[in-house]
This record gives structure tokens, sequence and C-alpha cells, in this order.
């Protein structure tokens, strides 16, 4: 009898055991690195730009062993913005923040109880990191107000406490995992974060640098160097992989890199290897940061079932340059001079970074998944990364809630190969709060300029509204709306409607 029994638990054990080792091997489940470039433009990438004379092989790699889209788009022409609608899968014009970007000291922009990509993955029993730039804002440490010596001891500090714990950062949203900065990388406090606390305490005083080396004042830490944060940041985002890799659990790797935004400062490595500036550098430190992903991926053996997407915030601050060699609409004359030369930041698309024009928000979104997408595939449908949390969502088999990711439509039958229109129209939001409604080839600018940085910036809602074939005219040159009046006033009452209703889509 006693035999009998040894037996039964015996079996009993290895048919659990084969049983959790079907569900292993049956784990359907893929990697996700999610890498966002800041302020990289649609023309960067020599995959979208066949004149393009920056090298960027690695990804080039992407779009050849997976999918490019060509008509993609960030939710605003600015960091902030795109970083909360990324995240959350909601449009940040929704959120407190209506215009402009945080601050490396600001306070938190995500709401209490709003669930983020990171919280859904949690879901489904991911291991959540993320590596780089936050800018989201971060409940920080303050030093007592009667300590006024140590609270003026850095010109720009408002008195961070460097010991204390941030009770309000990526590990608070659904991160298991932080190592990066609180804001853009000209922006202090300059002072590396790991998980809720500073990693050194400030030893120096940053001066303000001027453009094109554009960096405020702020405490910065020793081992804080410019031109050494990219490196830094893509080591621990490999190590990330290399080490969650031999876990059974997938993992999601969220990688917001600090580059090519200001301040343009490449590692020496790379400078002067472009022939097209410090810019044109910057761009192949990022292609070569994402070539070192792609090999830690390769090496830990998961290369198959890893979901990679790469993308950016907004298009690139560089003025485009005519055929006279002088910036088109340029705004800011200390900026003038500073230009890649022969480069097109942005394509040929009208506008920078911030403006409600193209190039403020039209990006590269290349995405490579072995197991389900096809080798050198593309899309031609509008998408926006707000699209990315439904996407997750569908891929994991989780159904959402109606107060999360209102403005979220699932790209995965995208990435199949099926050219499936995402159900509502795209809006984008300038620095200033200008809007626009892209729906098929018309794209309606619901004011009376860029709302950036190019002349005329105008007035959000103001009238006569802008109306623009995108499939004729890229350029955005010809304003059609007068011929058009129809599309116009079908198009704004679609974009008062989706204002008014709080959300895209209907759950």
């Amino acid at each position: 009898m006693r035999n009998r029994i040894q037996l039964l638990t015996y079996v009993f054990i290895f048919t659990l055991s084969l049983s959790s080792l079907s569900f292993v091997l049956s784990d359907d489940r893929p990697n996700i690195v999610l890498i966002l470039a800041d302020d990289m433009g649609y023309g960067d990438i020599q995959a979208y730009n066949k004149a393009s004379k920056i090298p960027t092989p690695h990804l080039n790699s992407l779009a050849r062993d997976g999918m490019l889209f060509t008509d993609a788009h960030s939710p605003s022409a600015v960091c902030t913005p795109t970083r909360y609608a990324l995240l959350t899968g909601r449009y940040c014009w929704r959120s407190k923040l209506k215009r402009g970007v945080l601050g490396g000291y600001s306070k938190p922009l995500i709401e209490k109880g709003r669930s983020t990509m990171a919280d859904l993955l949690k879901k489904k029993g991911y291991n959540t990191g993320m590596v780089g730039k936050w800018h989201l804002g971060m409940d920080l440490p303050l030093l007592p107000k009667s300590d006024k010596k140590k609270l003026t001891k850095w010109q720009g500090d408002p008195g961070i406490d460097f010991k204390g714990t941030i009770t309000d950062g990526p590990t608070h949203h659904g991160f298991d995992y932080f190592f990066g900065i609180s804001a853009s990388l000209d922006m202090a406090p300059y002072v590396y974060i790991r998980n809720d606390r500073f990693t050194q305490l400030p030893t120096e005083q940053q001066k303000a640098i001027p453009f094109p080396y554009f960096i405020r004042t702020g405490p910065k830490a020793k081992d804080f160097i410019v031109e050494e944060v990219l490196d830094r940041l893509t080591d621990e985002a490999t190590e990330f992989i290399k080490s969650r890799s031999k876990k059974d659990e997938p993992y999601f790797l969220y990688m917001p890199l600090t580059a090519p935004h200001k301040p343009t400062q490449p590692h020496p490595r790379f400078k002067g290897k472009t022939q097209l500036g410090e810019y044109g550098d910057f761009v192949l430190q990022v292609d070569d940061s994402v070539g070192r992903v792609l090999k830690a991926i390769e090496e830990s053996g998961e290369r198959d079932k890893t979901l990679v997407i790469y993308s950016s915030d907004n298009g690139s601050y560089m003025y485009r340059i005519s055929d006279d060699s002088k910036s088109d609409h340029v705004t800011n004359r200390k900026e003038q001079k500073y230009k890649a030369s022969s480069h097109l930041a942005n394509g040929v698309l009208r506008g920078t970074k911030a403006d409600v024009w193209e190039a403020g928000h039209r990006v590269p979104f290349l995405v490579r998944w072995p197991e389900k997408i096809k080798k050198g595939s593309q899309s031609k449908v509008t998408v926006c990364l707000t699209d990315l949390y439904a996407t997750f969502a569908e891929i994991n088999k989780l159904k959402l809630s109606s107060t999360e990711a209102e403005d979220s439509f699932s790209l995965l039958e995208n990435f199949k190969g099926n050219e499936t229109d995402r159900g509502a129209p795209v809006v984008n939001h300038s620095i200033s709060g200008m809007f626009a409604i892209r729906e098929g080839k018309w794209k309606l600018v619901l004011g009376t300029g860029s709302g950036g940085r190019e002349h005329p910036r105008g007035k959000p809602f103001q009238k006569p509204y802008k109306l623009f074939d995108l499939d004729k005219d890229l350029e955005e040159k010809n304003d059609v709306a007068s011929e058009n009046p129809t599309v116009v006033e079908r198009l704004s009452i679609k974009m008062d409607a989706i204002r008014r209703s709080g959300r895209s889509v209907n759950r």
C-alpha cells in the first residue's frame, strides 16, 4: 500500500512537471523591446531616406528583417506629451498638460490609478524594465525648508535631498526596474537614478551652455558625463536583456534614448565620422546603440521570440535646407547657422519638432518580430504611437477596460500583413496646443499656423483652418480648404467629438 502511494505521488509530480514544461514550451508571450529615440527625424534613417548620407546599418536591418511603417505618427510634436500618450494609450492633451513639456524637477504627470503598458504587461507575468529618459515628472525628495544653506548650494536646484527616496517615478508606474534620468539630457539634475534612488550625490555645478551644446544650469554628479550618457544607458539595457533572458518569464524593456536631442554631443569615437556635423555623428551613435541592443538579443538566443519596436518621440529639431542653402522659415536666428548641411533630417516634410506640420510628428516606426512579421514588409496605414498599448494587450489576449487606453487601437493585424485601418482618425498636437486631425489622405489643421517654431505660429481654433491632401502634397504646400468645405466641416465635427467624448475608441 505504501509503495503504491509513493508511486502515485511520483506520477503526480512527473505529470505536473510535464504540464509546467508544456506551458513554457508553448508560451506565446514574446519579449518586447521598445526603443524610443529622442528627436530623430523621418529622414535620418536610410531605410526612409535613400538620399541620407548618415550610415544607419542597424536601423536599416530592422526594416529589412521586419516591417517599415511609412505613415506613423507621434501623438505630439514634443517630448513629454508623447511619452505620456505612448505609455498610457491616451492623448496627453486629455491630461493636465495642455502645452509645453515638463522639466527635470517637475511633479508627476501620470495620474494615480492610470494604467501604463508596463502595468498591463505585468498582469501577464512580464518582468518590466526601463532604461533611459523618463520626462514625465517625479516626486523627488526635498530637504527641510529650514535648511536654507543646503537649499541654495546648487544654482537651479529647488532643494533636492539626493540621499532621499523618490516616491513617484517609473517604479511606481509598472516598472520593476529603472535606470536613467528624470528628464531630457539638457535638464538638471545631472545625476543618474536607479529604481527610486539617486546613484550619487552631486559634486559640481553644471554651468549653462548656449546652443548648439544647449544645456541648463544645475547640480551634476561626478560620473554624469554628457557625451557618455548614451553609452551608459546602452550598457544597462544590454545587461538587462542578458540577465532577463535567463529567466522563465518574458520581459518588457522600454528604452527611451537621450539622443539625438540637444545637447548634441556624440561620444568622441563618433565625431567627424559622417562629415555632417555633430548632429549626423549623434544619429550614427544612436544607430550603434540600437545595434548593440540587437546583438544582445541575438546572443540571448531569443531573437525569434522577441518583438523589437523602434520609433521617435517627435521629429528632428533640425531646420530644412532649401536649394539656396538657407533654412526655410527659420524663427531662431541663433539656430540658423546650425544645420546638417546637405542632410534632410525630416526628409521633404514641412516644419520641425514642435510644429503641427508633418515634420513635427511623422516619425520612423520599425517593427521586427521573426515569428509573426514578414521580412521586408511595409505598411502604409496611418497609425499612432498610442496604438502600442492596445497592440500589447491583444498580443497577450488581455481585455482592456473602458477606463484605459482611450485612444489606442491594436496594430496586430497590421503586423500580420493586413492593411487594417485603425478605426478612428489620428490626432496630432503641437507644443503650443495646435490640433490637427488626419483621416485617409486628408489632414485638417484646426488653426492658422504651425503652433510651434515655424512662422506663422498662428492660434489654435482660429479660422480659416488649413486642409491638405497628403496623397498629392506631402510637403503641405497647398491649402485646399476653400475647395473642400464639406471635408473641413466633417473633420471639424469629428475632432470636436473626439475631444468632448474623452476617447477615440469605444469599448
